[in-house]
């Protein structure tokens, strides 16, 4: 079984992580008393002295590792989150080794040695595990490492699952079937087939050839759901719950805990936390600030490119829907001949639309004709990263058409999205767009923010559904 091969695998790591620390730390010391990389250093301790201390380093530094969930599967674990708990795992560690100096009353030993090999030791665990990530991928997508699970409850649930699953081969997940008491036995989905009815359980689990139960059953089917977990946790099988309402909570649920009884929240917000927000908008502040001094030249040729192309105003100002369903004036640069206000609401732009000028064509295409919104973001009408603001005409039309759409005005709107980055600009998907954006509100970080700003240099300035 699966459970067996993590544990091996497991075992590796701490052996792999282990050299990875004692590399790390003879290269710091090297780089700090063999070279003058770092300025001419003077070794007042012999190198036995740092040798012992390396040994002592190595459990403190692996115990910390799993205590920072760093020996997890790889399946579906994000590279984001485990170099976020890289670091926290490292510098924890740089700050107890501190102390222990400290404590011991140890003031010859160098400081800057523990940096630089906090530095590098960071690096290399990086490097490491993005390669046994790949390289398990690889083996997963070639049929082996897999983990054989079984689905109980034909649902919605259950063909979304299946439909992820198949989509991602590198989590190595086999579904060997589905068992429900209301679908006929041998029917398929996507190949994959129903086995025959929930009660079959007490046949299958005794055989001990599954890795993981995910329950799956239909909302109609939940006052089962404690009879299954029972009989599953018998049988000491992994076992997942997969909910049937998963389109109304959010990805990663917050809870409270009500004398012991666990309240979902509809809908976590990490930005309506203060610290959060204030975060977020000193970024925005420092960022728009940058961004203006640094593309002034591109805004002074767009103002040239404009007037030398076309009678009207530089700057296009139009009504848009922002945080807490308020309305702003959003600028643009004017890339259309000057319209009347009722020709203006009619649509928006399409591919080939005659409103557009030759050199506004340009702009929408490189999106300099969204630069000006840097004072917007300014003003704190907008933030460099959000969803993307739209017209209130649309908006009352959506709200009535697209479940959760009024969800994206818990945030400020932004100049560029997770949308935007995974190519939902223009005439695109407005359904796909909001999973993005709702996706992008429930899971904000400020790494987050940092990735699509850098996907943006690269995917979101030029862009072909850009009109």
């Amino acid at each position: 079984m699966i459970k067996d091969n993590q544990k091996y695998f497991n075992r590796m790591h701490v052996v792999l992580d282990a050299l990875v620390i004692i590399i790390s730390y003879l290269l710091a010391w090297t780089l700090k008393f063999r070279t003058e990389l770092f300025g001419h250093s003077v070794q007042t301790l012999p190198f036995a002295y740092y040798a012992l201390a390396m040994v002592l380093i190595i459990p403190i530094y692996l115990v910390l590792y799993y205590a920072c969930s760093l020996y997890t599967p790889k399946r579906v674990q994000g590279r984001r989150l485990e170099a976020a708990n890289l670091f926290r795992a490292n510098t924890i560690g740089l700050l107890v080794v501190i102390l222990g100096l400290y404590m011991i009353k140890q003031q010859h030993f160098s400081r800057s040695m523990l940096v630089i090999f906090y530095a590098v030791n960071i690096l290399l665990e990086i490097v490491l595990r993005n390669l046994i990530r790949y390289a398990l991928r690889n083996i997963r997508r070639k049929g082996f490492n897999q983990k054989h699970i079984l689905l109980v409850g034909y649902s919605r649930a259950a063909e979304e699952y299946i439909d992820r699953i198949l989509a991602h081969p590198e989590w190595g997940y086999t579904v060997r079937g589905i068992l429900d008491d209301h679908v006929t036995a041998g029917t398929t989905y996507r190949g994959i087939k129903v086995l025959g009815r929930i009660g079959n359980l007490m046949v299958i689990l005794p055989e001990n050839k599954l890795d993981e139960i995910s329950i799956t059953l239909g909302l109609n089917e939940y006052y089962r759901l404690e009879e299954i977990v029972a009989l599953c946790e018998k049988s000491g099988v992994h076992t997942k719950f997969i909910p049937d309402y998963h389109n109304i909570i959010p990805t990663k649920p917050y809870t409270e805990d009500l004398m012991g009884l666990p309240v979902i929240n509809i809908r976590y917000v990490p930005l309506s936390n203060t610290f959060n927000a204030m975060v977020k908008r000193i970024m925005d502040v420092i960022g728009s600030l940058l961004c203006i001094v640094l593309f002034s030249p591109v805004m002074l040729a767009a103002v040239i490119g404009i007037k030398a192309t076309s009678p009207g105003p530089l700057i296009y100002r139009q009504t848009r829907v922002g945080l807490h369903n308020r309305s702003f004036e959003m600028y643009k640069f004017r890339s259309m001949e000057v319209q009347s206000p009722e020709q203006e609401k009619k649509a928006w732009t399409v591919k080939d639309d005659p409103r557009v000028t030759p050199f506004g064509k340009f702009m929408r295409k490189t999106s300099i004709d969204e630069l000006p919104q840097l004072f917007n973001v300014l003003k704190g009408d907008m933030s460099l990263v959000g969803p993307r603001p739209e017209r209130p005409f649309f908006v009352e039309k959506f709200r009535e058409e697209i479940p959760r759409y009024m969800v994206k005005h818990q945030v400020r709107p932004g100049m560029t999205g997770w949308a935007q980055v995974n190519g939902f600009r223009g005439d695109t998907s407005i359904r796909k767009r909001i999973d993005c954006d709702l996706y992008y509100i429930e899971n904000w970080t400020l790494g987050l923010d940092f990735k699509i700003l850098f996907l943006t240099v690269f995917k979101g300035f030029v862009n072909k559904n850009a009109y």
